[in-house]
C-alpha cells in the first residue's frame, strides 16, 4: 500500500477543484460549425473550453500546448518515456427536460448536475488535480505525463487524428471516460448515413404527403424528440384521434396539432447513450411505427417503410441481418440517431453500429448496403473505428488493477464495453473509471450528474495510478 494518503490530498483541494469544475461545466462546449474558425475548428465554445483547461495548467506551472484548436495537452515530468491520460472537453447537446439548467451546474444531495459532469469534464478535472497533487507533493517521476485534451470526441474524433499526426504517441495510458474497475476491450464502431435522393415530383391525390420528418442531434444518442409534418386532403380530426389512440396504447407522450396548412405530429422519447439503444425510447422509431398505418405519398411511404422494416424493434441488428455477439463485449448494437427528411429533397438517417471484437466491418457494411438498396437508399459518409483490445498481462493493466484494489478494497474485474473511448487511439490504452460498479449511467441523458464523493475517490485513484505509471 502506498504511504501517501491520496484521498486526504484530494480533500485538501476539493473546494478549489469544485470551483474550477463549475466554471468548466458552465461552458456550453457543443460542436458548432457555425462558429468554427482556424483557432477553434469545432466551434467557439469548444475552443473556449480547451483554452480554459490550458490556462489553468499554465497558471499552475505546467507545460501546455494548444495543437491548432484540435486538441491540447498539459505536461509534467522529465524523461524519454511518455504516459498519457486522455480526456475530452466537448459534450453532447443538452436536450430537454432538465431539472436545472444543464450549463449552470447545481449541487443537490451530494451530486453535481450539469451536461459533462460525468462525460467527461468532471473526470477530466479529476485527472488534472491528480496531476497537480503529484506536482505539489514533489513526487519523483522518471517519465513525462501528459493530460491530453480532445475537442471532437462526441462526434468524429478528428481531434485525436490531428493530434497524433503532430505529437508523439504515449507508450501507454488511460482515459477517465467510462467505468471502473478497468476496461480492456471495446466494440468496433461504424457510423454512416443511409442516404436517399428525391425522385418524386410533387403529386396530388395522396391522402397524406410526408412533408417533413426529423429527429435526433447526435448519432451516439437515442433521440428523445421526433416531429413529422403532413399535408394532404385526409381527415385531420380522424388522424389526430389515431395519434391519441397510438400514444395511449404505447404508453408514450406526444401530440398532434394543426398549424397553417399542415398537421404536426410530435413524439417524445427517452434519451440514452447510443451504446445501449434498447435502454432509451427512440422517439423517431415510435413516430415511424405510427406513420406506417397512414396512407402516405410514395417517397414518404418508402422512407417510413424502410425504418420499420430495418430499424424498429431491432436494436441488435436482427432486421439488418447483422446480428452477432461474442463473450467479451456481448451483442452488436444499432442506434439510429439522426433522421432528416423533407419532401422532394435528399434525405437520410445517421446510424451507429457497434460490433464485437471479431466482427468483420466489411461484411456488416455489405449486408446493410444490400438491405437499404431495396428502398432506393445507399450507405455514405462511413466512419470506421476498429475494435480495441489490450493484453490483460500488460504492465499497464497490472498497475491499474493493483491501484484500484488498494484504493477500494474491491477486486479489479477486467471489463469490456459497447461504448467507445479514447483508449482505442492509443497503441496501449484502457478506459479507467470514473463510474463505480453499481452506480447509474447518466452520460448523454437529461440531469446528467456525478456524485461528489465518487469524483473525489476517482481523483485519488487517478493520482496514485499516474504516479505508479510514471515513477
Amino acid at each position: 500500500m502506498s504511504q501517501i494518503q491520496w484521498l486526504e490530498e484530494v480533500y485538501k483541494r476539493k473546494d478549489l477543484m469544485l470551483e474550477e469544475l463549475v466554471k468548466f461545466l458552465g461552458i456550453e462546449s457543443v460542436l458548432d460549425d457555425s462558429t468554427a474558425s482556424i483557432r477553434a475548428p469545432f466551434g467557439e465554445k469548444i475552443g473556449e473550453a480547451l483554452e480554459f483547461m490550458l490556462a489553468l495548467g499554465e497558471k499552475d506551472g505546467f507545460r501546455t500546448r494548444n495543437v491548432d484548436g484540435y486538441a491540447g495537452h498539459i505536461e509534467y515530468g522529465q524523461g524519454e518515456e511518455l504516459v498519457g491520460v486522455l480526456a475530452h472537453v466537448d459534450v453532447v447537446p443538452a436536450g430537454d427536460g432538465w431539472t436545472s439548467h444543464p450549463f449552470d451546474p447545481a449541487i443537490r444531495d451530494g451530486k453535481l448536475y450539469a451536461r459533462g459532469a460525468i462525460d467527461d469534464k468532471g473526470p477530466g478535472m479529476g485527472a488534472y488535480f491528480a496531476l497537480r497533487i503529484i506536482k505539489e507533493l514533489g513526487l519523483p517521476v522518471s517519465k513525462r505525463i501528459r493530460l491530453i485534451l480532445g475537442c471532437d470526441e462526441e462526434s468524429y474524433w478528428r481531434c485525436m487524428k490531428y493530434y497524433f499526426e503532430h505529437e508523439e504517441m504515449p507508450g501507454m495510458g488511460f482515459t477517465p471516460d467510462a467505468d471502473f474497475p478497468l476496461i480492456i476491450a471495446e466494440k468496433g464502431f461504424l457510423d454512416f448515413k443511409i442516404f436517399g435522393e428525391s425522385d418524386q415530383p410533387r403529386l396530388k391525390g395522396y391522402e397524406w404527403v410526408l412533408d417533413e420528418f426529423e429527429a435526433g442531434q447526435r448519432v451516439n444518442m437515442v433521440p428523445d424528440y421526433a416531429m413529422a409534418k403532413l399535408t394532404g386532403s385526409g381527415d385531420v380530426f380522424d388522424l389526430k384521434m389515431q395519434v391519441q389512440e397510438f400514444l395511449m396504447n404505447r404508453g408514450i407522450q406526444g401530440f398532434a396539432e394543426e398549424a397553417d396548412d399542415y398537421l404536426k405530429i410530435v413524439i417524445k422519447g427517452q434519451s440514452h447513450h447510443g451504446s445501449e439503444p434498447d435502454k432509451g425510447l427512440n422517439a423517431a422509431l415510435e413516430l415511424a411505427r405510427f406513420l406506417q398505418s397512414v396512407e402516405l405519398d410514395v417517397e414518404g411511404a418508402r422512407y417510413i417503410q424502410m425504418i420499420n422494416d430495418l430499424l424498429v424493434d431491432s436494436f441488435f441488428g436482427e432486421k439488418l441481418g447483422i446480428a452477432q455477439e461474442d463473450d467479451r463485449v456481448g451483442k452488436l448494437t444499432v442506434n439510429a440517431g439522426v433522421f432528416q427528411y423533407k419532401h422532394r429533397e435528399d434525405h437520410y438517417i445517421r446510424v451507429n453500429v457497434r460490433y464485437p471484437i471479431a466482427g468483420d466491418s466489411n461484411e456488416i457494411l455489405t449486408e446493410i448496403e444490400e438491405k437499404t438498396a431495396n428502398y432506393g437508399m445507399k450507405v455514405t459518409d462511413i466512419d470506421h473505428k476498429p475494435a480495441h483490445f489490450c493484453d490483460p498481462n500488460h504492465p499497464l493493466i497490472k498497475t491499474l488493477s493493483r491501484v484500484y484494489e488498494e484504493q477500494t478494497g474491491e477486486k479489479a474485474e477486467l471489463l469490456a464495453i459497447g461504448g467507445g473511448t479514447y483508449a482505442r487511439t492509443l497503441d496501449t490504452g484502457v478506459a479507467f473509471g470514473p463510474t463505480f460498479p453499481g452506480k447509474p449511467e447518466t452520460a448523454h441523458q437529461k440531469d446528467e450528474f456525478i456524485e461528489l464523493e465518487d469524483l473525489f475517490k476517482a481523483t485519488a485513484i487517478y493520482a496514485q495510478a499516474i504516479y505508479e505509471l510514471a515513477k
